[in-house]
């Protein structure tokens, strides 16, 4: 699976084109500071415009307009380059595991379920593994942007429950976050989804195989194909089931999430210490400082998945390598 970043003919691919990543995502992380200083300074401007007529003049207020736009301009077209080097770089990765599937595939052809394991979970898993793998870097990388840019707009104001300390809301927003998290990954653990979504793939495999057969053999009775599909049928019930529960508890977690700051702010708000500005400013920086701490909250149902593909792929290989010793033996 990872062969792309461990041989020579990929090296330029995969860690060159690694470090391009991981550049682009610092430039739009610093973007991302410039806008929120932006809608500091847009919101006091217009609390002060709607304090007193006329206290700006026309030009100030769209010269501030033209200043996001071109701040947005940049963020536009560093991610669109970035998403068309991605592309190519996920398929270089599929196709250094296919290269290593296809001159073994003799063998892999015996294997239950082998030409799903080529076909589909080779793409799933380069691609899911560079959109967890990004998000997670790029999450790293708002942190070290933003709590020192939340730490100095805290201090001094009330927060609540923490009163006047100036670590109060980078604390409050940890608190409220691992502990969403905590309960997320518990509730994912009792519900079994990892296995649930591992025993959803295996039984697809098992009656695409059967399918293929059946297009060759006119000995597959369409009973075997029917109680093939019944147990897939059965799996995905169960699937949905387990998807609901776990959906009641993240989807309402992550709608409270959006008063979070709003509470933390509450003292402040009422007391009038903190200008509109400053309060979008606070506002914006605590969301990312929350959002990149619930890295693992809002990543779980593909992390579920990608531990279900990684499941299937290595098992798939230690199949291959038991085959390719049995023959050695002999």
């Amino acid at each position: 699976m990872f062969r792309f970043f461990k041989t020579s003919k990929w090296f330029y691919w995969s860690w060159l084109g690694s470090a391009i990543i991981l550049g682009s995502l610092w430039v739009q992380v610093v973007i991302d500071v410039k806008i929120n200083n932006w809608f500091g300074v847009f919101y006091d401007m217009i609390q002060k415009a709607l304090a007193e007529p006329n206290a700006i003049t026309i030009q100030e207020y769209f010269a501030s307009l033209l200043s996001f736009i071109t701040l947005a301009g940049m963020y536009i077209a560093v991610y669109v380059a970035i998403s068309f080097f991605t592309a190519h770089f996920l398929f270089r990765w599929r196709t250094a595991m296919v290269e290593w599937y296809h001159s073994v595939y003799d063998k892999a052809r015996k294997i239950e379920g082998a030409s799903q394991r080529v076909q589909e979970d080779t793409i799933k898993f380069t691609r899911i593994m560079e959109g967890l793998g990004t998000s997670f870097i790029e999450s790293i990388m708002i942190l070290i942007q933003f709590v020192p840019i939340l730490f100095g707009l805290s201090i001094g104001i009330p927060i609540f429950f923490f009163g006047e300390w100036e670590y109060g809301l980078i604390v409050g927003a940890l608190i409220w976050t691992v502990g969403g998290t905590v309960f997320l990954i518990a509730l994912g653990w009792i519900l079994r989804l990892v296995g649930v979504e591992y025993d959803l793939q295996k039984q697809e495999a098992a009656y695409r195989k059967i399918l293929v057969i059946a297009e060759d053999d006119g000995n597959i009775r369409p009973k075997r194909i029917n109680e093939l599909f019944d147990d897939v049928r059965k799996i995905h019930f169960l699937s949905y089931l387990r998807y609901l529960y776990f959906n009641i508890g993240r989807i309402a977690y992550l709608q409270a999430n959006v008063l979070s700051a709003y509470v933390f702010l509450a003292p402040a708000i009422v007391a009038g210490v903190v200008t509109l500005g400053v309060m979008q400013q606070i506002i914006r920086a605590f969301g990312r400082v929350e959002g990149s701490m619930q890295y693992l909250l809002k990543a779980w149902p593909t992390i579920i998945e990608l531990a279900s593909v990684y499941k299937r792929l290595r098992e798939f290989e230690s199949k291959l390598k038991f085959s390719k010793k049995n023959v050695s033996l002999r």
